[in-house]
């Protein structure tokens, strides 16, 4: 009987090996699945729930389990999950009375990466409150434009960012708009202190009453995308949704003992989904900056045990550009859940920092699909899987660039791209994968849904991205298409760029794009803009223009001055071949122009001002 034990264990052993051979990547496959599934059963068993148990439910579980450990670390100091609870539910006190909030409304927060941030989002969850996540960086017109689209009715800001606020409290006040800021006292008349209220309100918990009505498929969040055209759009976080983006730092290997580092805003998806909602979930401990510092990063990393971070192109970079030290693999980090790294730093990262799991990944805010990539193979984005597809429907499909539109048969349906061949991912909007939209434009909703894909009828979703599967089920990003580019880890929406510049008088038309820059991710601003009859550039004029109304990494840092812009069949500005030109003096004949910040305007862009941008010398 032992002999025949020792035989079969010794085929198991080499079936297994075979296994390994022919599938390297079979254990991470089978963990992955096994972890996504109990998650998925988990989302299930949430929605049958009754009452509905969110994730405000889960940190006030949390709370409740142990009271004294750190949720947030903040500039030396901790707030535990008691006193975060506490705090929040005097938060929720003094607005039920201060702004008689009731289940349903909506609240703007426009404030920095803070911990009143969180405790005023979670005041707000406790009342049943839908939070509206604002970009801190926006101005003006795309601040009221971000503010009325979510249908809010009382802003929250804070005093660093009065000056943004008292520029559009005219508007405001002519809206009814109630605004309060988080400070003891304001002596501006249409603004209202909001610190002395909440120190007098009482921390007692709140009759879960409040929000009785709230459900899996209610509206949680409004987070800000720029989408393909205009100006931000407020994409709907269901419930829903949030959990499951909050999984992804289980579906990472992630537990409560982890240390979680995060040093991108909380206004974005990466930051308040993956990062604190995640962190409830998971009941761990986050370490959270006002913004990132490449100098400070792995000091703080040291200092605080952390053993996860956050990651977008741009911070990789960052910490890869820092001098090096001898202690640069002194630290505890084992895990880097992100987006957007180029192979060459991600493997310089590597090398420098050691063996830290990177978990890149792709997902869009509105999106109904997602990967991540738990092998940490370079380059890819993430993994397709059996189990993904069955409950996730998705695709590649053929794309014309130039057209900007899925390539059609004679019947009218899409094609699908073969392995290894670049495609438009669309994702199938079922229940289980749903599309929502953006709040307050249907139209763009609209443009996002693509109907007729595989047969007449259905119905996908447009990720406006190309992406690549190869034979071994990588995923990889390839490009964006439509009018929007990235920089600087944000989404930039060309035609709001536009609409920016022509509004200076010396310009007539304008085609905003993206351009490469040699040793950075995404692509930086540029312009081809056309100029009124009898004008020349005002490079004064336009500086201000672009300053005033749009946030640093959505400013065109060139100019390029054209008699006419080329058009398309269809009347829609040619940007292929212009993207491929660059901003290179040496072979453009055209007029060029640079954003000299020192200067505070635009100057004419030479072959030397070109040359210290592709040597570093000038910091983009």
């Amino acid at each position: 009987m032992y002999i025949w034990f020792t035989v079969l264990a010794g085929l198991a052993i080499l079936s297994f090996s075979f296994l390994k051979t022919l599938f390297p990547y079979f254990d991470a496959d089978c963990a992955y699945i096994l972890r996504s599934l109990k998650l998925g059963a988990r989302l299930v068993k949430y929605k049958k729930n009754k009452p509905f148990y969110s994730i405000l439910d889960c940190f006030l579980d949390a709370a409740r389990r142990h009271p004294t450990k750190t949720f947030v670390h903040f500039e030396g100091r901790d707030f535990s999950y008691g006193e975060v609870d506490k705090q929040s539910s005097k938060v929720a006190r003094a607005l039920q009375a201060a702004a008689q909030l009731k289940e349903g409304d909506t609240v703007a927060m426009f404030l920095p990466n803070e911990p009143s941030f969180i405790w005023t989002w979670l005041g707000l969850a406790k009342l049943g409150c839908v939070a509206a996540l604002l970009n801190f960086n926006i101005r003006s017109k795309s601040l009221l434009h971000c503010f009325s689209c979510c249908g809010a009715k009382v802003i929250i800001s804070s005093a660093e960012l009065l000056d943004a606020v008292e520029e559009v409290l005219p508007t405001l006040r002519e809206q009814g708009i109630r605004v309060y800021l988080l400070s003891e006292s304001c002596g501006i008349q249409g603004i209202d202190s909001l610190s002395d209220q909440i120190t007098q309100a009482s921390d007692q918990p709140l009759s879960p009453d409040l929000r009785a009505n709230v459900n899996i498929r209610s509206t949680a969040l409004y987070i800000y995308t720029s989408g393909t055209t205009g100006l931000p759009k407020a994409a709907v976080v269901s419930h829903e949704r949030v959990w499951a983006a909050s999984f992804i730092q289980a579906a990472c290997g992630i537990t409560a003992e982890d240390i979680f580092y995060i040093n991108l805003p909380l206004y974005h998806s990466a930051g308040f989904l993956i990062g604190m909602a995640g962190a409830i979930e998971r009941g761990m401990t986050i370490i959270l900056r006002r913004k990132f510092s490449a100098s400070q990063f792995w000091d703080d990393c040291r200092k605080y045990n952390v053993t996860v971070m956050q990651y977008i192109g741009e911070t990789m970079r960052y910490l890869c550009n820092t001098p090096k030290k001898d202690n640069d693999k002194s630290h505890k980090v084992k895990i880097a859940i992100g987006n957007g790294v180029r192979t060459d730093i991600w493997t310089e990262f590597l090398n420098r920092f050691g063996d830290i799991q990177v978990r890149e990944l792709y997902a869009a805010t509105e999106g109904n699909i997602g990967f991540i990539n738990y092998t940490s193979k370079i380059g890819a984005v993430g993994r397709v899987n059996f189990i993904q597809r069955f409950f996730f429907p998705h695709a590649l499909i053929k794309f014309d660039i130039e057209k900007e539109e899925p390539i059609r048969n004679s019947e009218g349906l899409c094609i699908k791209a073969a392995r290894g061949e670049t495609g438009l991912l669309v994702g199938k909007i079922t229940q289980r994968s749903p599309f929502i939209g953006y709040a307050g434009n249907q139209h763009q909703t609209e443009k996002k849904r693509l109907r007729n894909v595989f047969k007449k009828g259905d119905l996908y979703f447009n990720t406006g991205d190309l992406l690549l599967f190869d034979h071994e089920n990588f995923v990889y990003f390839q490009d964006r298409v439509g009018d929007t580019f990235r920089w600087k880890g944000e989404n930039v929406a060309t035609s709001e760029v536009a609409d920016i510049l022509t509004m200076a008088h010396c310009i007539s038309e304008a085609n905003v794009y993206g351009v490469k820059v040699e040793g950075h991710e995404g692509r930086i601003g540029m312009a081809a803009v056309t100029l009124q009859d009898g004008e020349e550039l005002d490079c004064s004029d336009v500086y201000k223009q672009v300053v005033n109304y749009l946030p640093a990494y959505a400013r065109p840092r060139f100019i390029r001055i054209q008699a006419c812009l080329e058009l398309t069949g269809t009347f829609k500005m040619k940007k292929v071949k212009l993207v491929e030109e660059g901003f290179d003096p040496a072979h453009i004949e055209d007029r060029l122009y640079f954003l000299d910040a020192g200067e505070k305007t635009y100057v004419p862009l030479t072959e030397d001002i070109c040359a210290a941008i592709v040597s570093r010398q000038i910091k983009l």
